[in-house]
């Protein structure tokens, strides 16, 4: 038995099924905390039905509020009774309730905790209405009437119907709004700076004569009319935009005007069904993913950051492959081996270990102030004082994450070549082919799963990263994507908004933490999913580059 239980041990099986355990404990607490952060953060989406009740005050004073329930606990009753409150009954725990008042434009505040033993005749209406706006966060109550300008339409139960065909139709002049402003508008606007650059370089070339001078004040006089034109169709759809409101009364009796042009939807959650809420669901859900932000970035969805994120992830890796890999090729190809070489792999190994931030300081000394300003000097003197690349923007954002990831890829890369077989080599040299050829024909080839393993830890490391770019690049909201229709197309001078610091922002500098939570757990699952996605897209190249170089092998 003894014998039995020594072998056991020897042959290492105990150490197998700790190592599985390990792994599935950990696989566990992964899986736990992204369901988490899914429950926390896609909950939000779901409309939740609205109660009214009569709450009775700390000071016996009695108000009617609507809301809805976010978020249930258990007190005990003695710390509730320290704080003031009147708690009827004799229950050791007392249940208390955050809802979501709304109305902040009104009550100074959108959420509230209230006891439960002190609501009072709770019923859930069906005609009370929840009304998304673009600015002062949600609206709670009743709809009396619809009016044109300073005329009622129509009043009661008519108003609704009427409603959700009007905001339908101010959706649709929303959209012909935002392709005139962003589009049409946009790129005159852009040509219109590109003209007056063209002159002050002229001017700066001592270029003094008149016609020099007239094909751009003729281009620029053609852009003037054009913006004109469209100056007036806007006006013109502003104003039907602004003309409709919407009579409604909050839950103390207030009636209050709220103008279409304010409002994003509106609905009626105690009257929805569980479709009806699954499709409100995924509407909001699409809006998430491809709206802009808005309300401080607390509302609205996150699109500039997804994209941001990813065309810096995208640039990086432009950047930082050629080079981690001709360094990786150079050290153990060409080099001499001995005390330099060892020293610089022991350096390249220190420089994974350097904090982010110094990556920061390092990129906005060197790229931005020297580099970027040196190159508006040689390149852009006619937009100067204002830089072009002597700012942070997301070329510079780029390159510092390229010079922070890029001892993962020399590493990774150094580990593909080393693996490759000598014999491999000899064989290539002896069949005639130079020495670049046979690196870039055969080694290379062979070496590429190693390299796709570094890139993928690379862009892991890349996608989270805040603190560099916090001063190389990102902004709390970029006006303009870094790709757009206008020449150049990519715009490597652009700022742009980052998932991971879209989470900081909202996290910790957003003066509604109650709004701003449940987008933070959405945005960092978003993130999670787009570093997993770019992993999984590189993994399975890597792959079949592996399978490939395998059967050739064979």
């Amino acid at each position: 038995m003894i014998k039995s239980t020594k072998n056991w041990f020897e042959n290492g099986t105990p150490w197998v099924w700790l190592n599985a355990g390990a792994v599935s404990i950990c696989l566990i607490m992964v899986l736990g905390l992204l369901a988490l952060i899914a429950v926390r953060g896609l909950g939000q989406f779901w409309p939740g039905n609205l109660l009214e009740a009569t709450y009775t005050e700390t000071d016996g004073s009695q108000i009617r509020i609507i809301g809805e329930v976010i978020e249930s606990q258990q007190t005990p009753r003695e710390q509730l009774v320290k704080l003031g409150y009147r708690i009827p009954g004799d229950s050791e725990l007392v249940e208390r309730q955050l809802l979501k008042i709304g109305n902040r434009d009104h009550y100074g505040l959108d959420f509230r905790w209230v006891i439960v033993p002190s609501l009072s005749d709770l019923q859930h209406p069906s005609e009370l209405i929840a009304m998304e706006r673009h600015e002062w966060g949600n609206f709670y109550g009743r709809i009396l009437a619809l009016r044109e300008g300073d005329k009622t339409v129509v009043e009661g139960e008519a108003s609704w119907h009427e409603l959700e065909q009007r905001l339908t139709r101010k959706h649709q002049i929303e959209e012909q709004i935002k392709e005139i402003e962003k589009h049409e508008i946009g790129s005159i606007n852009y040509a219109m700076e590109r003209l007056r650059l063209k002159r002050r370089g002229l001017e700066l070339e001592g270029v003094t004569g008149p016609e020099a001078f007239a094909e751009i004040e003729r281009q620029r006089d053609q852009f003037n009319a054009e913006y004109e034109l469209l100056n007036a169709k806007l006006a013109g759809l502003y104003q039907q935009i602004n003309r409709d409101s919407v009579l409604t009364r909050t839950a103390e009796g207030t009636e209050v005007i709220i103008p279409l042009a304010k409002i994003v939807r509106v609905y009626r959650p105690n009257q929805m069904g569980v479709l009806h809420k699954s499709a409100h669901y995924i509407s909001k859900l699409g809006e998430f993913i491809f709206d802009d932000p808005r309300e401080a970035n607390t509302e609205g969805g996150i699109f500039p950051a997804i994209f941001g994120t990813v065309l810096m992830v995208l640039l990086m890796t432009v950047f930082v492959t050629p080079f981690g890999v001709v360094a990786a090729v150079y050290l153990r190809e060409y080099a001499k081996q001995g005390p330099m070489i060892r020293i610089i792999r022991i350096a390249v190994n220190n420089l994974a270990g350097v904090p982010s931030v110094v990556y920061g300081v390092f990129g906005l000394g060197f790229f931005v102030y020297f580099l970027g300003s040196n190159i508006d000097q040689l390149f852009y003197p006619a937009a100067l004082p204002a830089p072009t690349f002597g700012t942070p923007g997301l070329l510079w954002s780029s390159l510092t994450l390229a010079i922070l990831t890029v001892p993962v890829v020399i590493v990774a890369t150094e580990e593909g070549l080393a693996r490759i077989p000598s014999a491999i080599r000899e064989g290539s040299l002896a069949l005639g082919a130079t020495r670049a050829e046979t690196l870039w024909r055969t080694v290379l080839p062979m070496a590429t799963p190693a390299m796709m393993t570094g890139l993928i830890l690379a862009v892991a490391r890349a996608a989270g990263e805040v603190a560099p770019l916090m001063m190389v690049g990102v902004v709390k909201l970029a006006p303009s994507l870094g790709i757009d229709a206008n020449f150049p197309f990519l715009h490597l001078d652009r700022k742009f908004m980052h998932l991971g610091f879209h989470i900081y922002d909202v996290g910790f500098q957003s003066p509604n933490v109650e709004a701003a939570r449940p987008l933070v757990y959405a945005t960092a699952l978003l993130l999670v999913v787009i570093i997993v996605a770019l992993n999984i897209t590189a993994i399975r190249i890597r792959n079949q580059l592996r399978e490939k170089y395998n059967a050739t092998s064979h």
